[in-house]
């Protein structure tokens, strides 16, 4: 991998990271939404196109107290406030456009501690 392209990698994974950070920070404290408030969302992780014009930013629920789709409309709805907030904060040619996607890697990761610790009680039983 030549040197230029390795650098290109970096700054991706850099800028991503830092959406992550700043748009984690702009969700709990910067939405009015109705749709996002008690919802507990958190910023799971970001990917940003090379030319850093989309970032797909992957959220979970810690909470099940509000549905999945009423919070994707309400990230939906928010999601020009959060373009024009992260364009204050970071310093890129343009700011990326946002897409949201629902990350269930949390909740299937309690399922399966819940199956694992159901299946060690009954042959402890045993």
């Amino acid at each position: 991998m030549s040197r230029n392209k390795k650098t290109t990698v970096n700054r991706n994974v850099r800028v991503a990271d830092q959406i992550q950070k700043d748009l984690a920070e702009l969700i709990r404290s910067g939405t009015k939404d109705v749709r996002l408030q008690g919802a507990w969302v958190t910023v799971t992780g970001v990917e940003v196109t090379p030319d850093f014009s989309h970032a797909k930013v992957f959220y979970s629920l810690l909470m099940d107290t509000v549905p999945v789709a009423q919070v994707q409309e309400g990230l939906q709805a928010a999601s020009g406030y959060l373009r024009r907030e992260l364009g204050k904060r970071l310093v890129l040619h343009a700011t990326p456009e946002l897409h949201f996607v629902y990350d269930d890697t949390t909740k299937q990761g309690i399922a399966m501690t819940g199956l694992i610790q159901e299946a060690l009680s009954v042959t402890a039983k045993d």
